[in-house]
């Protein structure tokens, strides 16, 4: 039977350690606490906390309909930002941003919009102001990844850290070839990704709209 949902191997050292604190802490409190109702919330609210870190980190198994026009949502959350900007570090030109914002209770894990090659992959150790600014676009600790399909039509994935967000996975090395879905990294706990496609594309999303990988298609190259 096939799994529904995993852990991401990310979150697994967090995670066993976690336990560990919470165990130790546990029996501390356990044993200088006599009041049952009092023992019995420190238990519920232990094993909340140990499941919302596991919850965190899980990879919900899903498939996606390939499709080279389609360009779907690198992560999951709501969409924030809808509009056309002058990208002056890269593409030097007008580009289309849509920024996806994370909620500490979103999937984590991050995929390729469309399937290419990566002729970009950069890395900023910026800020960490919270993710919803403006400019934490630029500001914050992030990556930018170029991904260039068959047809030579580039678009940009940025992930973005936040007030919360600390740490940055990003799996993309330039020169290789990344299929449509594919896992392009993590961010762990909340924040954004940025996506930059040309200003020729097809709108498919709606401010305020809640998103989700590898089912939600962004925008249509034409």
């Amino acid at each position: 039977m096939k799994r529904i949902v995993r852990i991401h191997r990310e979150g697994l050292r967090l995670i066993i350690v976690v336990l560990a604190l919470l165990i130790v802490l546990v029996a501390i409190l356990s044993s200088v606490v006599d009041t049952i109702w009092v023992k019995c919330l420190l238990y519920l609210c232990s094993l909340f906390f140990f499941g919302f870190v596991v919850r965190f980190f899980r990879v919900p198994r899903r498939e996606i309909e390939k499709n080279e026009k389609a360009i779907y949502t690198p992560a999951d959350g709501k969409i924030v930002v809808i509009e056309e900007i002058d990208e002056e570090t890269y593409f030097h030109e007008k580009r289309l941003q849509i920024s996806i914002f994370m909620s500490p209770l979103n999937v984590h894990v991050n995929s390729y919009p469309i399937s290419g090659n990566i002729v970009k992959s950069d890395y900023y150790p910026g800020k960490h102001v919270v993710a919803w600014y403006p400019k934490s676009s630029m500001l914050n600790e992030h990556t930018s990844v170029i991904i260039e399909n068959e047809r030579k039509e580039q678009i940009l994935v940025r992930q973005i850290a936040g007030a919360v967000a600390r740490r940055i996975v990003c799996n993309a090395k330039e020169g290789t070839s990344v299929e449509q879905g594919a896992e392009l990294g993590i961010i762990k706990l909340g924040s954004r990704v940025d996506v930059l496609l040309p200003v020729n594309v097809s709108i498919n999303v709606e401010l305020g709209e809640s998103v989700r990988s590898k089912q939600t298609v962004l925008a249509y190259f034409d």
